[in-house]
């Protein structure tokens, strides 16, 4: 019984740090509702992913949207590509952190749902999720530039946040 009960202490331990890449009060949104700053590690994650679903959404609004949508799509892949090349060299010096190299299952979703969305049907799936991704953008940004441990990427965030508040505004419109 006491190996049984090891083992499966053992395997929580295992399966809370695998699952814990991103802590649970990013992950629930609970940081952002209370205004609290992202640990470095998530902020790394969030910012990557963040840049990833802006650029391949961008792309599908590019072969799909209206004009007004390719225009703002042609912004986003520009904008988004320099930051996250900027993210990039910041996490490859004394930072080091873990950059997502694709899209997580979430985000995967939505880049199927858009390409699988018809012409007419497109704007209802892109805009919001522009407005979403980027009111979501401007929070994780002003949390870390308020509160944030890595004082180069502190400020860093402080720097971009205008740019993302231009993007949700250019959204939102």
């Amino acid at each position: 019984m006491k190996r049984t009960l090891a083992i499966i202490a053992l395997s929580a331990v295992c399966f809370s740090t695998v699952a814990s890449a991103q802590s649970a009060g990013e992950k629930t949104g609970v940081n952002s509702t209370l205004g609290i700053a992202p640990k470095t590690a998530d902020f790394i994650k969030e910012a990557a992913m963040s840049d990833l679903l802006e650029i391949e959404s961008s792309k599908v609004a590019q072969q799909k949207g209206n004009a007004t949508e390719k225009t703002f799509a042609g912004r986003m892949i520009t904008d988004h590509t320099k930051t996250s090349t900027e993210l990039k060299g910041l996490v490859s010096g004394d930072l080091k952190a873990a950059i997502p190299a694709a899209l997580d299952e979430a985000s995967q979703k939505k880049i199927a749902k858009l390409r699988d969305s018809k012409p007419e049907n497109f704007a209802s799936e892109y805009d919001p999720m522009q407005v979403s991704a980027h009111k979501d953008a401007v929070s994780l940004f002003e949390r870390y530039a308020k509160g944030g441990d890595d004082p180069e990427l502190k400020d860093w965030a402080g720097k971009t946040l205008p740019a993302l508040q231009h993007h949700l505004e250019m959204a939102q419109d």
